[in-house]
C-alpha cells in the first residue's frame, strides 16, 4: 500500500506554545482591519477570502499548509490512499471539542462531508464530488471511498472543504448556520455587527490553547487603504491585510510598524456574465470576441507600474507567471488597440461599445478599474463602473444581476483550486455559467491523475480553449503585504494570505 503518511510530531505543537504562558498575564483583544466585511460565515456557503481569515482562528481543518506549502496535520494526525487510489483513510486527532462541546470525531467528520455535498446552498459540492461515500471505521479513524484517484483531495481538505463545523449546532441551524457559527478552532464566536466588527473569544477547551496569546480577536472592515495603515499608526488596530503598496514607504519608516510580505496564490481580473441569467444574454456575454478586445485594450505592464508601484505581477491566467502550472504558450499579452478595436468591428460594433463593470467599493479596485476605464476607452469600450460593497457584490455576482465583475480568487495549494470551480460546467463559483465540454473533460482529467505531467498537460490544453472564450480576464496576480505592531511577535506570513495567530504574542 502506498503510504502518504504525516504526524504532527510533540516539537511542532511546543514550538508554536513556547513562551506563551508566561505572557498570559498580558493577554488581550487583538483588533485586526479587513479590507472588507466578511460573506456568510458558514464554510460550505461562504466564499470571501476576508471570511477565510476568519476561519483561521474560528474553524480548525482536517490539514493545514506549512509556509512552503506543504501538507500538515491539524484535526486529522495522519492519512493514507489505497493502493489503486480509491480512497484514503485518515486517523483523527483525540480529545478536541467544537465550541458547544460536541466532542470531535469520525462521526461529526462523516456529518460535515454529508452536509458539504448534500446542503442545497453549499459552494462545496464540486471540491468534494469525488467522495463517493463514507466509512467510520472507529471512533478517530475514517475512510473516504472515491469515484476516481483524487490529486486535489487533501488541497480541498486545507481549506473550506475541511473545516468543521458542529453537527449539533449544524443541523441545529440549517442553512443559518452562520449566524451563530460554531466550529472547534481557537476562538469561538462572540458577535457580529455587519459592516462594523466580528469578534471572536478565546476557546478554553481549544486542543492546542497554550499557542494563543490573546483573549478574544476582533475584525474590523476597513475598506480604506490609507485609513486602515493611519488606524494601525494610531494604535486603534494592531493588524492589517492587504497593505497597499503606495503605503510601503510610509509603513516601513514607522519604527512601531512591521510590514511582511508573501507572493499570493490567487489572481484578480475581470469575470464576465456569460450565461447566468438574463443578464448574461448580452453582446459582451455572446461574443468572446468582445472580452478578447477589451484585454488587448488593457497594458497589465502600467497597471502594475501606476496603481501597484510595481510591487505585483501582471497575469493573464489563473497561475502567475512564475508558477509551474502556467502555460507559456499563451504569455501575457502586449497591449494593442488597434487590434481590439479590429474585434469591436468585426464583432459588429465599429462605432464602440457600453459595458457596465460592478467593483468593490474600496479604493485600490477603484483605481484599477479607473486605470482600466481610461485604457479600455481609446479602444472604443466605455466602461460604467458601478461600486458595491463587497458582500453585495459577490451576491449579485452570483445571482447573475452583472454584466462584468471586477473580482479575484486568494488561491489554492492545489492549481484545481484556482480553476476547476470557476471553468466547468455548474461549478461551485462558476458565476459566469461559461459552459464548454472539452474543458469540462480536460480539467476533471487533471484531477484523477497523481502524474504531474499528465495534468500540466490537461490545464494547457483547456488554456487553448479559455484563451479564446475568455469569461475571466485575467489581470494581475498580488503580493500579498501585511502591516502590524511591532510589537506583535512570531507572526508568519503565509502564501495563502490566512492570520494564523497561534504562537503569536505580545513583546514586553
Amino acid at each position: 500500500m502506498t503510504q502518504v503518511k504525516t504526524l504532527l510530531t510533540t516539537a511542532l505543537i511546543g514550538a508554536a506554545a513556547f513562551g506563551l504562558n508566561a505572557g498570559a498575564a498580558a493577554a488581550k483583544d487583538l483588533r485586526i482591519a479587513l479590507q472588507e466585511d466578511p460573506d456568510v460565515l458558514d464554510p460550505d456557503q461562504s466564499r470571501t477570502f476576508v471570511g477565510r481569515i476568519v476561519y483561521a482562528s474560528l474553524c480548525d481543518k482536517l490539514v493545514d499548509i506549512t509556509p512552503g506549502l506543504e501538507i500538515i496535520p491539524q484535526l486529522a494526525t495522519e492519512w493514507e490512499y489505497s493502493e489503486d487510489g480509491m480512497s484514503m483513510t485518515m486517523k483523527l486527532r483525540e480529545g478536541v471539542v467544537f465550541h458547544d462541546g460536541t466532542p470531535f470525531d469520525a462521526e461529526a467528520v462523516a456529518a460535515n462531508i454529508d452536509r458539504s455535498q448534500t446542503l442545497d446552498e453549499s459552494r462545496r459540492k464540486s471540491e468534494l464530488k469525488s467522495i463517493t461515500g463514507v466509512e467510520v471505521l472507529g471512533p478517530y479513524e475514517i475512510r473516504f471511498n472515491l469515484a476516481a484517484p483524487d490529486a486535489t483531495l487533501l488541497a480541498q481538505f486545507a481549506d473550506r472543504a475541511g473545516m468543521m463545523m458542529s453537527p449539533t449546532a449544524a443541523a441545529a441551524a440549517g442553512a443559518d448556520f452562520g449566524a451563530n457559527p460554531v466550529c472547534s478552532g481557537p476562538f469561538s464566536f462572540g458577535e457580529r455587527v455587519a459592516q462594523d466588527k466580528i469578534v471572536l473569544n478565546r476557546f478554553a477547551d481549544y486542543w492546542n490553547a497554550d499557542a494563543i496569546a490573546f483573549d478574544s480577536v476582533t475584525f474590523v472592515p476597513i475598506p480604506d487603504t490609507t485609513v486602515r495603515l493611519a488606524n494601525l499608526q494610531s494604535g486603534d488596530i494592531d493588524m492589517l491585510e492587504r497593505l497597499a503598496p503606495s503605503d510601503i514607504p510610509q509603513a516601513e519608516s514607522d519604527p512601531n510598524v512591521t510590514v511582511a510580505s508573501e507572493i499570493s496564490l490567487g489572481y484578480q481580473g475581470i469575470t464576465f456574465n456569460v450565461n447566468n441569467g438574463e443578464r448574461g444574454d448580452t453582446p459582451w456575454g455572446n461574443d468572446s470576441r468582445l472580452r478578447r478586445a477589451l484585454s488587448l485594450a488593457v497594458d497589465r505592464d502600467v497597471i502594475n507600474q501606476v496603481v501597484f508601484e510595481n510591487a505585483f505581477a501582471p497575469g493573464n491566467q489563473p497561475f502567475p507567471p512564475n508558477s509551474p502550472w502556467y502555460n507559456t504558450n499563451h504569455p501575457v499579452p502586449a497591449r494593442d488597440v488597434e487590434q481590439a478595436r479590429a474585434l469591436l468591428a468585426e464583432a459588429g460594433f465599429p462605432d464602440g461599445i457600453d459595458l457596465e463593470v460592478q467593483v468593490a467599493n474600496a479604493n485600490q479596485p477603484q483605481q484599477l478599474m479607473q486605470v482600466v476605464q481610461s485604457m479600455a476607452a481609446e479602444a472604443g469600450i466605455n466602461i460604467k463602473l458601478t461600486a458595491k460593497e463587497f458582500a453585495t457584490l459577490l451576491a449579485d455576482q452570483s445571482a447573475g444581476d452583472y454584466q462584468a465583475s471586477q473580482v479575484g480568487w486568494s488561491g489554492r495549494v492545489d492549481p484545481d483550486g484556482n480553476i476547476h470551480q470557476f471553468m466547468t460546467t455548474n461549478g461551485g463559483i462558476n458565476d459566469s455559467k461559461f459552459s464548454d465540454p472539452k474543458v469540462d473533460e480536460l480539467l476533471n482529467a487533471a484531477r484523477v491523475s497523481t502524474d504531474q505531467a499528465v495534468r500540466k498537460a490537461s490545464y494547457d490544453a483547456s488554456r487553448d480553449i479559455l484563451n479564446e472564450a475568455q469569461p475571466i480576464v485575467y489581470l494581475y496576480h498580488q503580493k500579498l503585504l501585511w502591516a502590524l505592531n511591532s510589537k506583535l511577535q512570531g507572526f508568519t506570513a503565509y502564501p495563502d494570505g490566512m492570520i494564523r495567530l497561534e504562537g503569536v504574542t505580545w513583546a514586553e
